[in-house]
């Protein structure tokens, strides 16, 4: 419904989860951020590029969103969706554009996520993250707890030790390719956290969900980990009382838009 809904309320609707329309704005936000505690990665807003000049100016953008990272030294990464940077243009020409921004960030001393989307871009989107990986360490990836394949994905994963974010996932997806049940989906996001702890894997543990984190902070408990070795993830706006609380605790915590 969104493409018929009047930008100016599509705006204001938005305005509590984007933290802003240009990156003066995402700047501004990222440093109320890292005074309360939270780290921050920073996402420009977009899907499906079918013009390879748009796919190029989008991996402009991202470069100019890291190099105002380094100079106004944020406590801040880039996350990214591949098709904004052409994915469904052709896999090289979408792995071109992301080498270039994961080199420019590792020039930075940074980090860049690879953000994952709907069913039909996981293979590529895994295979992108491991070639990219190839040549960069400072690169991780998202995996969606709510997949059935999801479990078959972690094995060759936790081998690499790979950083992951962990979430559950958003896109209405069939049923022959998702859990449809809540219950099992938060059961399923404990159970691969676990997993990929146990491996040694660094995750982000992208959760609004207070069920969800109890076992994540169970889970944590039992291993004894280290600060260090995990971090909280959530958007911008969502649940603030629990991000303010799991920081208050002690935990390191990333807020994402």
């Amino acid at each position: 419904m969104m493409p018929v809904v009047p930008k100016p309320i599509v705006g204001r609707i938005a305005s509590r989860y984007i933290a802003g329309l240009k990156l003066a704005d995402a700047i501004r936000e990222i440093k109320s951020l890292n005074s309360k505690g939270a780290m921050a990665t920073m996402d420009l807003l977009g899907e499906f590029s079918n013009e390879p000049d748009h796919a190029r100016q989008v991996a402009k953008t991202y470069i100019e969103m890291l190099d105002a990272i380094e100079a106004e030294k944020i406590d801040s990464n880039v996350s990214l969706k591949p098709t904004h940077l052409g994915l469904k243009i052709g896999y090289d020409f979408c792995r071109e554009q992301v080498e270039s921004i994961v080199s420019h960030a590792a020039q930075l001393g940074n980090f860049v996520r690879i953000d994952m989307e709907d069913h039909t871009c996981t293979d590529d989107t895994i295979r992108l993250y491991r070639e990219t990986h190839e040549k960069h360490e400072n690169v991780g990836v998202a995996l969606q707890t709510y997949l059935r394949r999801t479990i078959d994905d972690i094995q060759s994963l936790m081998q690499m030790k790979a950083n992951l974010r962990l979430c559950k996932g958003i896109y209405v997806e069939p049923r022959r390719v998702s859990f449809k049940n809540r219950r099992i989906i938060i059961n399923n996001f404990a159970f691969l956290l676990e997993e990929l702890l146990k491996a040694g894997c660094y995750i982000g543990i992208a959760t609004h969900c207070e069920e969800t984190v109890w076992h994540a902070k169970r889970i944590i408990y039992q291993l004894g980990l280290k600060r260090d070795q995990y971090e909280f993830q959530m958007l911008l706006g969502v649940n603030e009382e629990l991000r303010q609380i799991l920081i208050s605790e002690g935990h390191r915590l990333c807020s994402f838009r």
